[in-house]
């Protein structure tokens, strides 16, 4: 019986610090203000959701503009340096990526780059899924 509980215990903390990718793979890096006007909402304020958790997406995600508004989960997976946090974000598609060729698959804004990953650098390997 006692095996049967350290058994069962194992599992329990072992899933608890595993993580399952379920979603697809890209990378991320951040862009700087002003994040006005956008391609979704031009210049509403209201467009930004709490936290300012939002993104701009690349030409692979932007779907000729059908990514506004749509709600990403995402996760930081690796980097130079070590600069994941442990959670997840749910992040907004406001715009469409300001700088070409993007740089990233997803461009977070400062914010919501810092949720997920220390500042040491510029670009990380993140996992991403639509919710």
């Amino acid at each position: 019986m006692g095996l049967v509980v350290l058994a069962i215990l194992i599992v329990a903390v072992v899933s608890k610090e595993a993580y399952l990718v379920h979603g697809d793979i890209g990378t991320a890096a951040f862009y700087n203000p002003p994040y006005i006007p956008t391609k979704c909402d031009g210049n509403r304020e209201e467009q930004f959701p709490p936290g300012n958790l939002f993104v701009a997406v690349s030409e692979g995600l932007w779907d000729n503009g059908a990514a506004c508004g749509r709600r990403y989960r995402l996760r930081c997976l690796s980097g130079p340096r070590r600069p994941c946090k442990r959670r997840t974000i749910d992040v907004k598609v406001v715009d469409f990526c300001p700088i070409t060729p993007c740089p990233s698959t997803i461009m977070l804004s400062r914010d919501a780059f810092a949720a997920i990953a220390h500042q040491r650098g510029r670009k990380i390997n993140i996992e991403y899924i639509q919710i």
